[in-house]
């Protein structure tokens, strides 16, 4: 059995790395353990708000992250079959005052080389690939992790930031991902692929909407590639095979132009079968603890998923600075985190309802309530976006 550090964090994602960003600045050693043959990210693109930059920013992270960013103007939501713009989020100068961060949106696998460059300056973090950890056990002072060959490796403490499958959650409850029988196909092309003939919004972040179905798209790395997400809930979610491009053909039927314009250029290789979990009440157990979508998977449709692991990261990095011993560090960060990313989770799964409506009366009630919408009205969004500037006042501030 090797003792490799004091702290063990299971999963290399965006929510791992940020974690030991935040941890190492409490002087504790650090290794990363990543189920992949080398350390990276899939995917597409990643929408950051400023609860997201108010952490990448406490981490020293986020001049080097904007580098790669394309600044939206707008979030706006647009009817899927006729185009007609049904609400607008202004993501400018009043939105920025607001909440004293900037709304940015890349490539995932941008945002993940940062924060792994970051991490690879600090000398105090180790990382270790093709790491399958299976289970974590405490015996006394030691919490011993045991990997895919039966390999064991200990520290003073293990964090599990192993994502929406996560076996370290297995610790705490015995339950499985939920089926929201959507499927997410995603991507980002060369933006000169799909802007040849064709009027693209730059400027914005667009969500098409229509019942049970969305597109998202937006720019990302500086502008030279477009990311697009096609979503849609498929009728034949009980089989293995579910929501086929077939199917995403079908659905999208009669959409805008614009829309299936959009559709020709969608990777039909990759699709992502959507699933979340359940809040829980208890991540901690002694000096174990979850962080990220092991802890709280959730819809992408708020876009906090990748988000909330970083107030994770940030959360967990300042109670461990503030307590001497791990289980008082931990029983504090997930009294403090578990009822916030609970919250988000069910308000992901209540927005997904909103934009996926079905019923013409729901429809037109939900139209008419976003027509009144201004805006520069952020009320709405302020249990998100606000989250830093009401509970974590800079010290120097």
């Amino acid at each position: 059995m090797a003792n490799v550090s004091d702290i063990i964090i299971v999963g290399g994602g965006i929510g791992g790395l940020a974690a030991a960003l935040s941890i190492q600045e409490t002087g504790k050693s650090i290794a990363v353990f990543e189920q992949a043959p080398e350390f990276g990210e899939i995917g597409a693109g990643i929408q950051l708000a400023p609860n997201a930059l108010e952490v990448l920013d406490r981490l020293g992270v986020k001049e080097e992250i904007v580098k790669y960013a394309v600044f939206p103007k707008r979030l706006v939501l647009k009817d899927v079959y006729t185009a007609k713009e049904l609400a607008t989020l202004d993501l400018g100068e009043a939105f920025q005052k607001e909440y004293g961060q900037p709304y940015i949106v890349l490539h995932r696998s941008d945002l993940h080389r940062v924060l792994y460059e970051a991490c690879q300056k600090r000398g105090n973090i180790q990382f270790f690939t093709n790491q399958c950890i299976q289970t974590a056990e405490q015996n006394g002072d030691t919490v011993t992790v045991v990997n895919q060959n039966g390999e064991t490796f200990s520290a003073e403490a293990v964090i599990g930031a192993d994502g929406v499958k996560s076996k370290l959650r297995k610790l705490f409850i015995d339950d499985e991902p939920v089926n929201s029988a959507y499927v997410a196909y995603r991507g980002a092309i060369p933006i000169e692929e799909i802007a040849h003939g064709t009027n693209l919004d730059l400027d914005d972040v667009i969500m098409w909407i229509g019942p049970n179905l969305h597109m998202v798209q937006y720019p990302v790395r500086r502008g030279e590639l477009y990311n697009q997400v096609v979503v849609f809930k498929s009728y034949d979610a009980t089989v293995e095979d579910w929501g086929t491009p077939e199917e995403m053909a079908r659905r999208f039927e009669n959409s805008h132009p614009k829309v299936q314009n959009a559709l020709n250029y969608i990777n039909r290789q990759f699709r992502w079968q959507m699933y979340d979990r359940e809040p829980i009440e208890n991540w901690t157990k002694g000096k174990i603890t979850l962080l990220g979508d092991s802890g709280h998977a959730m819809l992408q449709y708020l876009a906090q998923g990748g988000v909330q692991a970083l107030e994770d990261a940030f959360v967990l990095g300042e109670e461990l600075k503030r307590h001497n011993s791990y289980e008082e560090a931990f029983k504090t960060y997930q009294e403090v985190r578990i009822p916030r990313a609970s919250m988000v989770q069910r308000s992901a799964r209540k927005w997904g309802e909103t934009i996926h409506a079905v019923d013409p009366l729901t429809i037109l009630l939900r139209d008419r309530l976003f027509e009144q919408h201004k805006p520069t009205d952020y009320h709405n969004v302020d249990f998100l976006y606000g989250y830093f500037n009401k509970n974590y006042q800079r010290v120097d501030s």
